[in-house]
């Protein structure tokens, strides 16, 4: 596991994973919202969020945590290891909320890009239903390759978390 790509609902813990995962593999972890959005939430043109991105996956170690279905190929063609968090709609929205609550409004630094609003209630709310097809049909058609790793629940995650550090000692 030296190429990981972490995919899911917002609100369904991907960037706590990336970072947890980061530590124990000692890799570097990159939070794509924090290369797609400037600090005013401003978006980055497509196709040099792509080119980004092609230069992270050339790397030989990485964790990148994010949906952005435009540019999964990228990822998923480069990786190892595909972690889905497959939380249900209602952890999701707890999810947002609670890292509303806990962190607030803003760019945090480190992983946590948060902005609440109408729009990202409504992905969260329809995310299994309208995308989570969308990013099963690529990850089985880019990242047929990669070991792929289905996290339903926080309990599960902080288990398979637990095996991974303890296959690295």
């Amino acid at each position: 596991m030296k190429k990981v790509v972490i995919v899911g609902c917002g609100g369904s813990g991907k960037s706590h994973v990336a970072r947890k995962l980061g530590r124990i593999l000692d890799a570097p972890v990159t939070h794509l919202d924090a290369s797609f959005y400037d600090d005013k939430w401003n978006e980055l043109p497509v196709d040099k969020f792509t080119d980004i991105q092609r230069e992270m996956v050339a790397q030989p170690r990485w964790v990148i945590d994010g949906n952005y279905n435009s540019t999964l190929q990228v990822r998923l063609e480069a990786c190892d290891t595909v972690v889905l968090m497959d939380v249900s709609t209602m952890a999701a929205l707890y999810g947002i909320l609670y890292r509303q609550i806990r962190h607030g409004t803003g760019h945090k630094g480190n992983g946590v890009h948060n902005r609440i609003h109408w729009g990202v209630i409504k992905y969260v709310a329809t995310y299994r239903r309208k995308m989570r097809p969308h990013v099963m049909a690529k990850i089985e058609e880019f990242g047929s390759r990669a070991d792929v790793v289905l996290l339903a629940n926080r309990r599960h995650t902080r288990r398979w978390l637990r095996k991974v550090a303890a296959e690295q000692s």
